[in-house]
């Protein structure tokens, strides 16, 4: 399974890739405001540019699990986390493909993988369902934040730089 995952983002990678990241559809739904959501080309080829691993999540128009897990993309905390890694949002309906060659344990959704930047797909930044181990608590983001804590201790990554305030802005 891990080696057809390996496959599948060499292929990615070997495909001709734009100057810039293509921001997903659906993008603005999942809180694109403040959180730099990638396609998968251009996220992969970020990841493997600058060492950061990957949020991918796994989504479908339909799915009501998927509309309330938007809300979690919302919390202050999971948006500053965000900036510790490439994250990526993919259509499991529109992107049959991607949805298939990254499917450790089904295609499922909501599907949330930790992805290193060789692509390497955890099996140890896991939710808590034995069942569907991608999937994650979709009204609280307790679970995706210590996911995202565990990630950057397992990747040995410091937290990116907290943006300065603006002239006559304090931090609270």
């Amino acid at each position: 399974m891990l080696r057809s995952i390996v496959c599948a983002v060499c292929l990615l990678l070997a495909a001709p890739l734009t100057a810039s990241a293509r921001t997903p559809d659906h993008a603005a739904e999942w809180n694109g405001a403040e959180i730099s959501w990638r396609d998968v080309r251009s996220g992969i080829y970020e990841s493997s540019q600058t060492g950061r691993p990957v949020i991918m999540v796994f989504h479908a128009t339909w799915c009501s699990a998927c509309k309330r897990f938007r809300a979690v993309f919302k919390d202050p905390a999971v948006v500053a986390a965000s900036r510790d890694f490439v994250m990526i949002l993919v259509d499991a309906d529109a992107e049959k493909q991607i949805n298939g060659a990254f499917s450790p344990d089904g295609t499922y959704v909501p599907r949330t993988l930790f992805i290193d930047s060789d692509g390497n797909v955890s099996d140890k930044l896991v939710g808590s369902d034995p069942k569907y181990p991608h999937s994650l608590n979709v009204d609280n983001p307790d679970e995706l934040l210590a996911l995202m804590k565990k990630a950057r201790e397992t990747y040995n990554i410091a937290p990116a730089p907290t943006p300065a305030p603006a002239p006559g802005e304090s931090r609270t």
